[in-house]
């Protein structure tokens, strides 16, 4: 299995279509996300069945060891015979896969479950990647906690959900009215490696009269509103595997000032109008100049290739290497 990266034809060909129009795929997930879910849109766009099946999760929230438990049963109660392939994404459920040796198994990690803090998480999923047919990064900073061979392919951004919209309309339709800058924290305030006391300290400290406002638990397809009704995002998170929010800021052409974790100096690279940094000095400064300028970023033209289409293309090309690989698609029984 060689490395290799997510570049592929904005679109699959006739000939892609063709050769993938019986192919089946169970896919595995503990939650799924709205990335997840963009993802399982666009494989079935390109007629490439998807079953999803996720951890079983307790009215009260949270998940304990039981409820992975019961987990398993839920797998297998999947006849395997009619899969061609099973798509682990996020480390932990990868083990189940593993339990069933019919299909091979590509796995995709998410960063948490090779970043965590908790030592045991990173170290079960990197024993489980080894056992998988294909392994899928989606940063490079994450090939430093699984240096072994992987396809990089980007989550990719919905460039149509994810857009420039004129501030007084997104203002409007999400009901703010603020006379100050609006700097939008973009999570629930009570999650600590989000650490929104940096943030709000950094604000603070700003010589700039600026509104800070968090925002979390609204729908996907509201966040391009919040982003656009805003005029900078900041992230001050002590941790991050993405986060996603600054590829879909991009896309708004909303600037962005970040502490330097994930994948953000690497999307923002060469972007106008953000800044990435640890040191508080730098970020108070970069808060009062992307507020003094008071223009937008160029970000949308930093996630060419970060795309939707592109995603699945190579996702696409993992499935068919693994299955020509192990010779699968010649032997499932229809």
């Amino acid at each position: 299995m060689n490395s290799t990266t997510g570049d592929t034809d904005s679109r699959p060909d006739d000939t892609r279509s063709e050769r993938n129009r019986d192919l089946r795929v169970l896919q595995l997930v503990t939650t799924p996300r709205p990335f997840f879910d963009l993802q399982i849109r666009e494989l079935e766009e390109r007629n490439i069945e998807c079953t999803t099946v996720t951890v079983p999760r307790p009215p009260e929230g949270g998940r304990s060891v039981t409820d992975y438990l019961r987990f398993y049963p839920k797998v297998l109660r999947h006849s395997l015979s009619e899969y061609d392939l099973v798509h682990a994404n996020y480390g932990l459920v990868a083990p189940f896969a593993l339990a069933q040796p019919i299909r091979p198994l590509v796995l995709t990690f998410w960063g948490t479950d090779l970043m965590s803090e908790n030592g045991w998480l990173p170290r079960l999923s990197t024993t489980v990647a080894r056992q998988a047919d294909a392994v899928i990064l989606p940063t490079k900073a994450m090939a430093t906690n699984y240096p072994g061979p992987h396809s990089l392919i980007p989550f990719g951004v919905d460039t149509d959900l994810f857009r420039p919209i004129p501030q007084q309309e997104a203002r409007e339709r999400i009901g703010w009215d603020s006379d100050d800058p609006i700097v939008l924290f973009p999570y629930d305030t009570s999650r600590g490696v989000k650490d929104f006391a940096r943030a709000k300290r950094i604000v603070q400290q700003a010589d700039v009269d600026a509104d800070l406002r968090a925002v979390s638990g609204v729908p996907h397809d509201e966040i391009p509103y919040y982003m656009n009704a805003s005029d900078m995002l900041l992230v001050s998170s002590k941790r991050e595997a993405g986060p996603m929010v600054v590829k879909e800021a991009a896309a708004c052409n909303l600037p962005v000032v970040s502490t330097d974790v994930g994948f953000v100096s690497e999307v923002l690279d060469g972007v106008s109008n953000c800044a990435v940094s640890d040191s508080d000095r730098d970020l108070i400064g970069a808060v009062e100049n992307v507020l003094d300028r008071g223009e937008r970023s160029d970000g949308r033209t930093a996630i060419d290739g970060l795309g939707v289409d592109e995603m699945a293309d190579a996702i696409v090309d993992v499935y068919d290497r693994v299955l020509a690989e192990r010779g699968s698609k010649t032997t499932v029984s229809r």
